[in-house]
């Protein structure tokens, strides 16, 4: 414990007694009163020149240090694994002071929203998949992003031209802005699964934003590819450049606007969000964008309002779930594509014995199931409040024999055209969307915790775009998504148009997978855009088919099909042996840096956790266990 000799309220009443308010205690979530009755004043006078000395120093008001990181770590206890070391260690201290996953998850994931605020942060929404270890089923929180009541189908079009407004600036605009909805879901999963109240869980965070952390290179990198953007806005520039550069790695940086915004969420909930002084400001960043005077940029206002953010709720769904190898693959519904299209994709590869060929044999059938999935993703899958979505279909292991039969020796051209889901499932017919369409574009972060009573969560969240909208809310601290720019801007679309409260389509795979008993055997996600569904996949295949732990099975090299003509692939897959075999099939090859950021959770057969991060790409992970075995 620290003391200052900071500013002490004192008084004494009457000289019955006295009450001192130590500062810095209540703002941690604790008030601190003593009260002493019946002594006399010269004591009582002391007495509080004595505790003017032994004021309490909060977390906050220590100094910043910079955290290592491991890509694995295995034991017991609990596990959290992050695309950061910050985020790791407030999952973990969270669990050391005996919350469970989900309290350990939020706690994570307010940290991840200081030092990646660039990936997912309170300006956004996401998807929280949860297993219960008392009942042995899996659950879902759906926080995504809404579309203002005023959105109309065609709000994406340029009236001027009658063409689509150019990505970019329907990107960097009010129009781009969804309702965000982290914060609810943040709520719903502490009362419906955790153990810990909001206020508590947000105390890690609090601390990184007030005191500040090491930026890194991959932070450095981040806000440097956003400059521009950045700095035309008075309200990002102010929060996350320094002099107008993107800050250097190794150096210190505070977003104390961000502590502040939290500790109102924590002592208010959630209405402090989506009601009051934040709603209103998150309504003017969208209405009226806080450009900087000066910029050249066309910068188009959004049309949100306070009642939209007011009627915001986060939906508890049930998962998706397939069956494959004796295992149990839960992931995440509609909106999201993908639970369904990894459902889809496995359950089209239960018909190849993946262990017995060769690498590249199974990455040929990898990459033609992948597309064909792709097709019906990109063709049917939209909010299910609105469109009728063919779900029990798309999963079926009917319609999957009807897809595999497609798959031949060589490389179909691509992209492949939809199937036809609908005559297995129990719904109408509908219409099916272009099945090339597709975005590949996006961020976004990946969180995955376990604790000692086996409770698991696997949480995926976002503000799409590296750095959103690139709107920051003057004077809170956080940057408003893009998720908007999700929706096709087709307004005849039929799964995935813009309207008025609709959630977009979204590539977000959080995963859970059951063993045989019914008991977890790995958690796993990644950001990445459309290819997160991909990364996903592959994870899984490494595993369950080719037979490698949950640390190599994220290691080893990936490659990415959406229905495209090319298949993006990593170098070492590229440029190898493998590479030439998928040549020799017909496959069109294209060079990616990175596929994925994939972080997540193992079981171990003698009653270990293994938490898994990327080793080496972009910049690595974090991984930590409460008691190390190793």
């Amino acid at each position: 414990m620290g003391f200052t000799a900071s500013a002490l309220r004192c008084s004494v009443p009457r000289i019955k007694g006295i009450s001192c308010h130590v500062p810095g205690i209540e703002e941690a979530g604790v008030t601190h009163t003593r009260q002493v009755r019946h002594l006399p004043a010269v004591i009582l006078t002391a007495f509080c020149a004595l505790l003017l000395v032994v004021t309490y120093v909060t977390p906050s008001q220590a100094a910043p240090r910079e955290i290592d990181k491991q890509p694995t770590a295995t034991g017991y206890g609990g596990a959290v694994a992050a695309l950061d070391p910050y985020g790791a260690e407030a999952g973990l201290d969270i669990l050391r002071r005996g919350g469970n996953a989900v309290d350990a998850a939020v706690a994570a994931s307010a940290a991840l929203g200081v030092t990646r605020p660039y990936d997912g942060s309170i300006g956004g929404g996401g998807f929280m998949v949860i297993y219960s270890a008392e009942t042995g089923e899996v659950t879902t929180i759906d926080s995504r992003e809404t579309a203002p009541a005023a959105v109309e189908p065609d709000v994406f079009i340029d009236p001027e031209t009658g063409n689509p407004i150019p990505f970019q600036e329907r990107r960097v605009s009010g129009l781009s802005v969804g309702v965000p909805g982290l914060v609810r879901g943040w709520e719903r999963a502490l009362s419906d699964y955790g153990t810990m109240p909001l206020h508590r869980v947000l105390q890690p965070a609090i601390g990184i934003a007030q005191r500040g952390f090491v930026v890194d290179d991959e932070h450095q990198r981040r806000t440097e590819n956003n400059l521009a953007v950045f700095r035309d806005f008075t309200s990002s520039s102010d929060t996350f450049l320094v002099d107008g550069e993107a800050p250097q790695a190794g150096t210190v940086i505070r977003n104390r606007d961000l502590a502040k915004t939290y500790r109102l969420i924590g002592r208010h909930g959630s209405a402090a969000f989506y009601e009051g002084e934040i709603a209103e400001a998150i309504a003017g960043a969208v209405t009226n964008p806080p450009v900087t005077p000066g910029s050249d940029r066309n910068v188009r206002a959004g049309e949100m309002t306070t009642d939209d953010l007011a009627a915001y709720e986060a939906l508890e769904h049930e998962p998706t779930v397939v069956n494959y190898r004796g295992h149990q693959v839960f992931g995440m519904g509609p909106p999201s594509s993908g639970g369904s299209t990894v459902g889809e994709a496995l359950n089209i590869l239960e018909g190849f014995d993946l262990g017995e060929m060769e690498h590249a044999d199974a990455l040929h059938h990898l990459i033609e199931s992948s597309a064909l999935a792709f097709a019906d993703r990109n063709a049917y899958l939209g909010d299910a409040a609105y469109v009728d979505v063919p779900l029990q279909g798309l999963l079926s292991k009917e319609f999957a024999a009807e897809r595999r039969a497609l798959v031949g020796d060589v490389a179909a051209p691509k992209p492949v055209a939809a199937g036809d889901p609908w005559p297995y499932d129990d719904g109408d017919g509908g219409t099916a969307g272009d099945p090339a369409t597709t975005s590949e574009d996006g961020s976004t972060t990946h969180l995955t915790v376990a604790d000692k009573h086996g409770n698991v969560v696997s949480y995926t969240f976002t503000i799409e775009q590296i750095g959103g909208s690139g709107i920051t809310v003057p004077g809170y601290g956080f940057l408003l998504n893009n998720e908007l720019t999700d929706f096709e801007p087709d307004p005849d679309h039929p799964a995935n148009a813009p309207a008025p409260g609709k959630r977009p389509r979204s590539s977000m795979s959080p995963t859970i997978v059951l063993g045989p008993d019914g008991e977890p055997t790995a958690a796993f996600g990644s950001p990445g855009g459309a290819r997160i569904i991909t990364a996903a996949l592959q994870v899984a295949v490494n595993q369950l088919d080719l037979g490698m732990s949950l640390p190599e099975a994220i290691a080893a090299p990936r490659l990415s099909n959406l229905n495209g003509a090319s298949t993006g692939t990593e170098p070492e897959l590229l440029n190898g042996p493998e590479g030439a075999a998928l040549r020799a099939r017909g496959h069109q090859l294209s060079q990616l840096g990175t596929i994925g950021n994939v972080t997540g959770v193992a079981f171990l057969p003698d009653g270990r956790m293994q938490a898994a991060a990327e080793p080496e790409r972009l910049g690595g992970g974090a991984a930590v266990v409460l008691h190390p075995s190793d």
